[in-house]
């Protein structure tokens, strides 16, 4: 980097810590201010605000690795949790129906699912806590990343026995964490705004100059991670690494660090079913954050189409930067760690000062999502746990404070964490296929099953986090649809025993809950709380929201695909999907978009 670049970082994180800072005194008028913004931003905000937050360095890392070394293909694996497929859910029924419970976190909503005894405050504790070691693991995740790739530019040395990788996530992580303590939820939504225009100038730069500056060459070499810690070269074809349709097996190398993708239709196929497990359930953390926050069911739904739109545009960047990198293996030798990539393309192909932006560009990616997952972190303490029950008549400046140590405290576990794990795509993998696993099964019971109980919640989620933890300890190198169903199977017996072996939530408690949230699902006993007529309602709405969800899905995935083929320059691939693209938008839009305004009236007397 050159004195411009540095000079345009410096000024950029100056300017964003500053940003966030100004709205500390809007922030701090309590917790509903800190956490939710006392739900009063707008709709395109808190959406621009999700797209910023879910542009990861780390992420883009990963899944630039997989386009750059498989091609299109590398698309289906990030179908995982990269590609953050739970957003067609979260559009469609998902978002409205946790907005509709008016609580600030995803823990305080169990006290509506299963009362305010002791099964609700055991399912709410028990949530929390999961909650919070989750967020410690992402902020591991990012962090990881972050450092591999801020650290190629900075020149940080090695100190003390630690890594410049390290130093470098840990000054990122301090600069983010003043604002996101000072200023919380107003801060991240209009810091990651500011955030999101520099990054969307990030990939529209890097997209011109893939598709303007370079073309693919008929044959060319991409590298692939072996499981030594070497990296093996490997020609490909245009036509191959274009390929949009995943193919049934993958032809990888003997000791492939991907080798678990070899029977890559049944990976893909167990993949979509994770996924729509994953949304059906509500799960998301920092996502669920903004929905909370948001006015009303279309704010919901708008947001979310807004989110979904800007997030397309991260798919033609990662293309673009691979190709990029492809570009560079032609001149000098092939790239050898994938994961590389992103820097070595920004520090070799972008030109000085368009460096420096580019850079705080993606900088200001790793902030957004890191800034996100440690307000929502530290509102689980705040909210579920010291107020819950510590002290519930803690003072308002009390939780303020609270507020702040935990955030700072999360981030300190956080980096703590990196010092043993080095691989990305390591951690990312276990966060996704086997620890996110074990909470699927309870978090997606609770909105289908009106039998299941605070009890049998939590101990499905107990079971499940230390199956995952077992799993990581014992043999972590297992394949990754292994990990998913030994940590799921395990939650699902824990979930299951533990509801039969205790009695049901209290019907007032289920009604109460079915009254306000109004999910499709086994609620019969519990509906009949509602008259015919808002039943036939409920009904209707119920029944287009699942027919909707069947386009959305298929829409998200042709849209981001639509957007790689722009960049890769295959124009046959892009007539057909943009065709697909077309039907599948008229389908949402006749059973989705236009009932947007619609919501179910429930009378004062039931």
């Amino acid at each position: 980097m050159g004195y411009l670049d540095y000079a345009i970082v410096v000024i950029y994180l100056s300017a964003i810590v500053v940003t966030g800072v100004t709205l500390q005194k809007k922030a701090s008028a309590g917790i509903d201010s800190y956490f939710l913004g006392n739900r009063r931003l707008p709709w395109w905000a808190l959406g621009a605000s999700g797209m910023a937050s879910n542009l990861d360095i780390s992420g883009t890392m990963i899944n630039t690795a997989f386009i750059f070394a498989l091609g299109a293909t590398g698309f289906f694996i990030e179908i995982r949790g990269g590609v953050t497929l739970i957003m067609a859910f979260l559009m469609i029924f998902m978002g409205k129906w946790n907005r509709r419970a008016g609580v600030m976190t995803l823990a305080e909503w169990m006290r509506i699912r299963f009362g305010k005894g002791r099964e609700g405050d055991i399912a709410r504790l028990i949530a929390a806590v999961s909650s919070i070691i989750m967020v410690v693991a992402m902020i591991t995740y990012f962090a990881i990343g972050s450092g591999k790739f801020v650290g190629e530019f900075l020149g940080i040395p090695d100190m003390f026995g630690l890594s410049s990788e390290f130093w470098a996530a840990t000054l990122m992580i301090v600069l983010a964490m003043i604002y996101t303590v000072a200023s919380g939820l107003y801060g991240v939504v209009w810091t990651d705004v500011f955030q999101g225009v520099l990054i969307f100038g990030t990939i529209v730069y890097v997209c011109v100059l893939a598709v303007t500056r370079f073309s693919l060459p008929e044959t060319f070499l991409v590298s692939i991670p072996m499981r030594d810690g070497t990296f093996q070269a490997v020609e490909t074809t245009r036509q191959a690494w274009t390929h949009v349709v995943p193919p049934w097996k993958l032809d990888l190398p003997a000791g492939s660090a991907y080798s678990i993708y070899r029977l890559f239709g049944i990976a893909v196929l167990f993949y979509l079913f994770k996924t729509t497990i994953e949304g059906s359930g509500g799960t998301g953390n920092y996502m669920l954050q903004r929905y909370m926050a948001a006015k009303d069911d279309r704010s919901c739904g708008l947001l979310s189409l807004f989110w979904t739109f800007l997030l397309s545009f991260r798919w033609p960047f990662i293309a673009a930067i691979a190709m990029l990198g492809i570009a560079l293996g032609t001149q000098g030798g092939v790239i050898g760690d994938p994961e590389k990539v992103l820097p070595v393309v920004v520090n070799q192909r972008v030109p000085a000062g368009i460096r420096g932006l580019l850079i705080a560009g993606l900088i200001a990616a790793a902030m957004s999502t890191f800034d996100s997952t440690v307000n929502a972190g530290a509102a689980y303490w705040v909210k579920d746990i010291y107020q819950a029950y510590l002290k519930p008549g803690a003072s308002p400046r009390e939780l303020m404070r609270h507020s702040r140590g935990a955030s700072i405290l999360i981030v300190v576990l956080g980096l703590f964490f990196t010092l043993f794990i080095r691989n990305i795509n390591d951690i990312w993998g276990w966060i996704t296929m086997s620890i996110g696993a074990g909470l699927l099964i309870p978090m997606l019971l609770r909105w289908y099953w009106w039998r299941l109980n605070g009890y049998g919640f939590a101990v499905g989620m107990v079971s499940g986090m230390a199956a995952a933890i077992v799993q990581k300890t014992v043999f972590p190198d297992v394949a990754e649809y292994m990990s998913f169903l030994f940590a799921a199977g395990i939650s699902l017996a824990g979930t299951v025993i533990g509801t039969l072996l205790t009695p049901p939530t209290p019907k007032p408690v289920l009604e109460d809950f079915y009254r306000r949230t109004r999910p499709f699902g086994f609620w019969g006993p519990i509906r009949r709380v509602l008259s015919p007529e808002v039943q036939g309602k409920v009904d209707s709405e119920n029944r287009r929201d699942k027919l909707s969800i069947l386009f959305a899905v298929p829409w998200q995935i042709v849209l981001f695909l639509t957007m790689m083929m722009i960049i890769m320059k295959r124009w046959d691939n892009l007539a057909w999907l943009s065709s697909i693209l077309v039907l599948l938008s008229a389908g949402l839009y006749w059973t989705w978009f236009r009932h947007l305004s619609t919501e179910v009236k429930m009378d004062e007397s039931q």
